[in-house]
């Protein structure tokens, strides 16, 4: 199998210009490489990889557009070794022992290096990562594995032990402006013939959401889409807002992460889980998604709402808003959406009850006003040596002695005894506490009342 290399297709004029504007404009040094400025500061492993020529696999985990396919041309384009790609969406057990032997013969006649990039690692078998492990060990192959799946759960542990583990981040949206604005100036790029409004800038920004490739690939959209509809521009073009939405067929969203708009939406999306509207509830989602916002935010907001405004009426919505919070972390963006819906939609229908916020409020607010004391005897820790010579633990009385696993016992101190913090509601499977919580109260309290 003969290396496949970009840099060659760069090489020639030709075939560079008709080759896709994020092909022609995929850097060619660490240098160029927008974002990931965690791994490129000196001494920073990626660095020292490429300037110093070391013999090192790497495995790159990172969302989709981050860079991994460009750094895997970058370390084979600076250390001159011989470099392979295969895709574990097509390639088998047999075509990776194919490379392995060509990468053999090469090591022993020319002494040059192979670098074999395997884009989508996570989808090879098992016994297709366990076919890499001599090679990779023996140093045959410098193995560079891409995956946008976690590797602890998607790569085999000898293969991992055996790389470099480096995480890629999505590019921010100042990365995204300098990768369009190269993209616009660059003789690889436009060289200077297109121009683009602030406002089509920020909506090619919005909708690549951190993914370099997916900006470009819009904004090669928009300059066809302008260049078609002002062929008498006299060779320059300018992409305004109108012909980026009409590019990519998609409108662009009226929404500031910074300003009004964030908050005024997230109000909305909030409000309308409040007020059981799941289909209000899932708009305002999809506005902050196609928006670029992070979706961390959108999980922790769940989480919050689980409490503040589902609490005890459904006390799985909180377990449902953490799993999704962590299916988000775990897996990114675009598969995330799909947690995030399930818990919006989890929310939005669930039975409301706002009864734990106003309790632990309330009883912030008699903390505040002094209503403050001293631990009861019998609840102070006895445990410490001279603990039982002050008395500490003296007539503390064990619930789980009682048949009921309820009995009467004095807990809060005596400025805050009858201050009933928890109200419970009458929706959902707060019901039944509500129904029970006096009967509790009573038996605690040694009276009758509640």
């Amino acid at each position: 199998m003969e290396p496949q290399s970009l840099f060659d297709a760069a090489g020639d004029e030709a075939a560079a210009f008709s080759a896709p504007l994020a092909v022609r404009m995929r850097p060619r040094s660490l240098d160029e490489l927008a974002g990931q400025r965690h791994l490129l500061g000196p001494g920073a492993p990626l660095r020292r990889l490429v300037e110093g020529d070391a013999p090192l696999s790497l495995i790159l985990w990172g969302p989709p557009g981050s860079g991994k396919t460009t750094i895997a041309q970058i370390v084979s384009h600076a250390t001159q070794r011989r470099f392979v790609q295969l895709s574990a969406l097509t390639a088998g057990v047999k075509d990776v022992r194919a490379v392995i032997e060509a990468a053999r013969h090469e090591l022993g006649f020319t002494g040059r290096q192979t670098v074999l990039f395997i884009d989508e690692v996570h989808r090879f078998s098992k016994t297709q990562q366990d076919s890499l492990l001599a090679a990779v060990e023996d140093r045959i192959v410098t193995l560079v594995a891409a995956t946008t799946e976690n590797p602890s759960f998607s790569v085999v542990s000898p293969l991992l032990s055996r790389s470099l583990l480096l995480t890629l981040e999505p590019l921010t949206e100042d990365d995204l402006r300098e990768v369009l604005r190269r993209a616009l100036t660059d003789e690889r790029g436009f060289a200077g013939a297109v121009t683009l409004s602030a406002e089509a800038e920020e909506h090619l920004v919005r909708l690549a959401a951190g993914d370099a490739r997916r900006a470009l690939t819009a904004l090669e959209a928009a300059a066809g889409s302008a260049a078609a509809s002002s062929p008498e521009a006299g060779g320059r073009t300018e992409i305004d807002l109108a012909t980026a939405e009409t590019a990519v067929d998609q409108a662009a969203v009226r929404y500031d992460r910074d300003g009004d708009a964030h908050y005024d939406i997230t109000s909305a999306f909030i409000k309308s889980m409040r007020g059981s509207d799941p289909d209000a509830a899932l708009h305002w989602l999809a506005r902050m998604l196609v928006a670029g916002e992070d979706p961390r935010f959108i999980a922790r907001r769940l989480i919050i709402f689980a409490s503040e405004d589902v609490g005890m009426a459904d006390p799985s919505a909180l377990q449902v808003a953490v799993a999704a919070a962590q299916a988000v972390a775990l897996i990114g963006l675009p598969e995330g959406r799909i947690n995030l819906a399930q818990a919006v939609i989890h929310l939005a229908t669930a039975p409301k009850s706002n009864s734990s916020i106003v309790a632990v409020d309330a009883a912030i607010a008699d903390v505040r006003a002094g209503r403050t004391g001293a631990v009861p005897v019998a609840l102070k820790d006895s445990h410490y040596p001279g603990a039982k010579g002050l008395g500490h633990g003296k007539g503390y009385r064990y619930p789980h002695d009682d048949p009921n696993g309820v009995l009467e016992q004095q807990y809060p101190p005596d400025e805050a005894v009858g201050r009933d913090y928890y109200q419970p509601g009458r929706h959902g499977a707060e019901r039944a506490v509500a129904e029970r919580i006096g009967r509790i109260r009573a038996i605690v309290r040694g009276s009758t009342g509640g």
